[in-house]
Formats: structure tokens, C-alpha cells, sequence
């Protein structure tokens, strides 16, 4: 690999994803041993030489010959394009770079909801801000893929319902709806993180189901199988909470709507 040098890449150290990727560039040559600097371990000169709000939704890859900064998908591309300049150009030819450059908006704005962390409430976090756009966004990309595969599991149980997309994706919005209703006022500021953990915990248990979309067995086992998912994604909504710094509230009105919506449905079955 061809190494970029005299470059320092600032990451949010906070950020799993940010990690590896980070990390990786340093493995593989890509950048030299001092090639990354983590968001909340700022030199005072690199915290000057940068734009700290931008660098907070948009990764700063910091030139020091030239004394500027590129962000973003843009610096990912350098960095890749000093190893790899096919790779780049390709990249950066339209559209592939507009629907690179919107996917990385997607993750970086939603990274926080994707995988939070509990040091996410200090001064120094590299948290992005809050953008209405990407956020709803997400909140579709989730109730579709849980819709489409919460059809086909249905379908599959032998609980004698149809596959059918409609009406996985009404409960979707409806758990959606309800939570935000339910919990508007105790939530305040905090609904749109909220509501975005609580996607990323429905996609957990979406991407668990889809191993037994390729099994054979009774209605018993599917039954069992989906109670073992809710489980784990109620563990999860817990953790999540106390993360956000929010009691149990959020996770008894999760509760409860899940419930409802299993009952009918075995009710509907039967």
C-alpha cells in the first residue's frame, strides 16, 4: 500500500465503525502509525486547524503540508485514492459519487443511533447533529426491510397468515406512532434519538429472523423462535435506554404495544 503522509484523519473514537475503518487504514499502510487522531484527544493545534462542528458529522482528514482540510466521503476517497486511483475515480464519477456521498450522510448522521455509546453525553463527544432528513430516512430504510421480512416470517410460521407487506408495515409505523405519542412529553428533546435507537433495535431483530426464513419446522418452533427474538430486542431497548439516561417507561410502553400486536395476531391464527 501506498502511504499517505504528512495527513492526520480525525475519528470519533466513540464509533465502533469509526474504529475499524480508521484502524484498518493504519494496518494496511494506508496511513502512517500517527495517521489518525481521535475526536476526543485533539492537539490544540489540529482543534484549531479544523472545523469542529463540521468534523462532528463529517470526518476530517487534516493536510499538513498544505495546512487544509477535506471532509467527509471526500477524505475517505483521498486516503483510498492515494493506494488505489482507479478505485477513486470511479468513485467520484456521477452518480456513484452522489449516491456515495448520500450514504455516507445516511451512516454518519445516524451513527449514534446505529451503535450509541454511554460517553455520548460528555462536551467533548463527537456528536453529529441532528439532521430531520437523514433521520426520518433511516426510520423508512428500517420500517421497509422489518415490513418485508416480518412478512415473509409470518408467511412461513404456519400461524396461518399471509404473507403481506401492508400489514407489517402499518404495525411498523404504528409502534412509531405509538411511542411517540405515548411518550412525547417525557421524551422532550430526546425523541429523535430515541426513536431512532428504537429502529435500529426492530432492524436487530428483523436481521435474526431472516435464519429462519431457511428453515422447515411447526408453528410451535416459529412461535418460540420469534418469542427468543422479542427477548433479545427487549434486552437491547433496555440497554439502549440507559444509555439515552431514560427509565423504564419507553421500554413498558415497547412492551406493551409488542404484546397487543402478538395477541392479535395469534387471536387472528387461531
Amino acid at each position: 500500500m501506498k502511504t499517505l503522509k504528512n495527513h492526520t484523519l480525525i475519528y470519533d473514537n466513540e464509533c465502533p465503525m469509526c474504529n475499524v475503518y480508521s484502524d484498518g487504514f493504519i494496518k494496511a499502510g494506508m496511513l502512517d502509525a500517527n495517521g489518525r487522531q481521535a475526536f476526543t484527544e485533539l492537539t490544540l493545534n489540529n482543534k484549531n486547524t479544523i472545523d469542529f462542528r463540521r468534523a462532528k458529522n463529517e470526518i476530517a482528514l487534516i493536510d499538513h503540508e498544505k495546512n487544509k482540510v477535506i471532509y467527509g466521503l471526500d477524505s475517505l476517497l483521498l486516503i483510498i485514492g492515494n493506494s488505489f486511483p482507479i478505485l477513486a475515480k470511479i468513485a467520484r464519477v456521477q452518480p456513484l459519487y452522489w449516491f456515495f456521498k448520500k450514504l455516507y450522510s445516511f451512516v454518519s448522521y445516524n451513527r449514534k443511533q446505529i451503535i450509541p455509546s454511554g460517553k455520548d453525553h460528555t462536551e467533548q463527544a463527537c456528536i453529529p447533529d441532528f439532521n430531520l432528513k437523514y433521520r426520518l430516512a433511516y426510520l423508512i430504510f428500517v420500517v421497509v426491510v422489518s415490513s418485508y421480512v416480518l412478512s415473509l416470517f409470518t408467511a412461513k410460521s404456519g400461524l396461518g397468515l399471509n404473507q403481506n407487506f401492508l400489514r407489517e408495515f402499518i404495525i411498523c409505523l404504528g409502534q412509531i406512532g405509538w411511542q411517540t405519542i405515548f411518550l412525547r412529553t417525557y421524551l422532550k428533546e430526546k425523541i429523535g434519538d430515541y426513536l431512532g435507537n428504537i429502529m435500529t433495535v426492530s432492524l436487530i431483530g428483523t436481521l435474526l429472523l431472516i435464519p429462519a426464513l431457511f428453515t422447515d419446522f411447526n408453528p410451535v418452533f416459529y412461535l418460540m423462535y420469534f418469542g427468543i427474538v422479542v427477548s433479545i430486542m427487549f434486552l437491547e431497548h433496555i440497554r439502549r435506554c440507559k444509555i439515552l439516561k431514560l427509565n423504564f417507561l419507553p421500554t413498558v410502553s415497547w412492551l406493551i404495544f409488542r404484546i397487543t400486536v402478538l395477541a392479535i395476531i395469534i387471536w387472528i391464527s387461531f
